[in-house]
């Protein structure tokens, strides 16, 4: 329940970068997107919380993640990095998913 609007408008995002990617490759922009699973934030802090929900989400999320934790700002911070950096300039129109694993499962 209520992932009528989440799942379509992350599959949109992915399919926006890859068009733009097609349409400003001409022009040497790159565009690609990261596409993570849980990391800490504001929004999250709660899976993290030491309480029977927070226990309980972490286990559920957790059997579904092959690294058995969730992001931190680091891990997107890396991928940022990479994108930005000469290693990637021939990377465009992509999904980078920094899910630990999860949808390889």
């Amino acid at each position: 329940a209520g992932y009528t609007a989440y799942c379509p408008s992350k599959a949109a995002v992915d399919l926006l970068g890859k068009t733009l990617a097609a349409e400003w490759g001409g022009s040497q922009i790159r565009v690609n997107v990261i596409a993570p699973t849980v990391f800490r934030s504001e929004l999250t802090e709660w899976m993290y919380a030491d309480d029977e929900k927070g226990r309980a989400t972490r286990e559920a999320m957790f059997a579904r993640i092959p690294l058995k934790r969730f992001a931190e700002p680091e891990d997107f911070v890396g991928a940022l990095v990479y994108l930005l950096s000469d290693a990637s300039t021939f990377m465009t129109g992509q999904v980078l998913y920094l899910d630990g694993g999860y949808t390889a499962c």
